[in-house]
């Protein structure tokens, strides 16, 4: 992988705020400026993806199959919306645990 350098003019109070997120998450400046950098190209590339599939799409097809969806297939165990009020369930993390609690762990000790 080639690298490259690029000056980067931030304003003082973003670049403080990158600085503690970086320090929170455990990662290089460098690498968290990386990281949102390939978030924010791979959004872009994503809604660029869909406007494209969009202006192929045949509506009246799409709604043909829309129409046949889940005919004869009755719900099965898991397809169950939540209850009104009741919490939707956590996304874990690669390794089990709530990214967000992972996040706070490391603010509050931070702060210690």
């Amino acid at each position: 992988m080639r690298r490259s350098n690029f000056a980067l003019r931030l304003q003082p109070s973003l670049l403080e705020e990158l600085r503690k997120a970086a320090e929170l998450e455990g990662v290089a400046l460098n690498q968290l400026i990386n990281v949102a950098v390939a978030e924010k190209v791979s959004a872009l590339r994503t809604e660029e993806y869909f406007q494209e599939r969009g202006r192929r799409a045949n509506r009246a097809e799409t709604l043909g199959i829309l129409e046949r969806a889940g005919k004869g297939n009755p719900p099965v165990e898991g397809d169950e919306l939540p209850r009104e009020g009741q919490k939707k369930p956590r996304r874990k993390g690669v390794n089990g645990r709530d990214s967000a609690s992972k996040r706070g762990q490391k603010k509050r000790a931070a702060e210690k």
